[in-house]
């Protein structure tokens, strides 16, 4: 039942026009969980349309931080996974949820702040050594804290730089519960520090006087997944058609098309389906 009202609602919000009755007819869709980066990058609405004149099958996004998505698809409220959290994406398929993984694309994280720097880490690639001036400075630095992928890798880069950033919630580690575009506009309004993914930056349209402190450490490097939902955990899941739209974002095409995705002639994400799939 969640999984039909969903449908609904982003029928209705996607197409505006679309009836309720219209959205019942018309089966040929599968619900993709994903996060906020690849939705407010503007990826899918670069690549989505040439596959739905491709094969005829609607892609209808829920756009959530990774650890909902993941969540939702557990619950069977999708038919598939384009997350990143490899760690948490394979214990999905480890406990039955997901058929099975594989690598699609990747970019990188950085951490951006005010162009007065107050911890004075600009220009750095080392983000074990710059988290550290931000914690000793207390300078501002605005978390998602909601379980994202996103978030999830700042809190590995914090433990990585012994650091318990969490015990200072509330003060200059600020949590904001929410995705990366609210995010960032909290901390640019606060003129915080934040962790990002490039892609959402680069499309990010309320950049303000903050820019790139930190990029170039390995350790941020930042891979996408995909997985189909298990039908034999969730019957109702439209495995099929979910393995259609997996298969063609690993193919050349799929692949062509994240690749040709640009913002200001910056590519946002890079393909990497055949570079080590697991």
């Amino acid at each position: 039942m969640i999984r039909r009202l969903i449908s609904l609602a982003l029928a209705t919000f996607v197409f505006g026009s679309v009836t309720v009755s219209a959205a019942y007819a018309d089966d040929k869709f599968i619900i993709v969980q994903s996060t906020t980066s690849t939705q407010n990058s503007g990826l899918f609405d670069h690549i989505l349309p040439t596959f739905h004149d491709k094969t005829g099958i609607e892609v209808r996004v829920v756009a959530v931080g990774t650890g909902q998505a993941i969540r939702n698809a557990v619950n069977g409220d999708g038919d598939v996974l384009l997350v990143h959290s490899k760690p948490s994406e394979e214990k999905f398929v480890a406990d039955g949820f997901g058929i099975s993984r594989a690598d699609v694309m990747y970019n990188d994280f950085v951490i951006v702040g005010p162009a007065s720097d107050p911890a004075g880490i600009r220009g750095s690639r080392d983000v074990v050594n710059a988290l550290p001036k931000i914690a000793e400075s207390e300078t501002p630095f605005a978390s998602r804290g909601d379980d994202s992928g996103t978030h999830k890798a700042e809190l590995r880069l914090w433990k990585a730089a012994n650091i318990d950033a969490a015990a200072s919630s509330g003060t200059w580690y600020r949590e904001t519960g929410s995705g990366m575009g609210s995010t960032l506009n909290t901390a640019i309004g606060m003129d915080a520090y934040v962790m990002t993914d490039r892609a959402t930056w680069i499309a990010f349209g309320n950049k303000a006087n903050h820019e790139i402190m930190v990029e170039g450490d390995p350790r941020m490097f930042n891979q996408y997944g995909v997985i189909v939902v298990n039908p034999e955990v969730h019957p109702h899941v439209k495995a099929e058609m979910g393995q259609v739209f997996a298969d063609w974002l690993l193919s050349k095409e799929g692949q062509a098309a994240i690749a040709d995705y640009t913002v200001d002639g910056q590519q946002l994400f890079f393909p990497n389906a055949n570079d080590g799939s697991s």
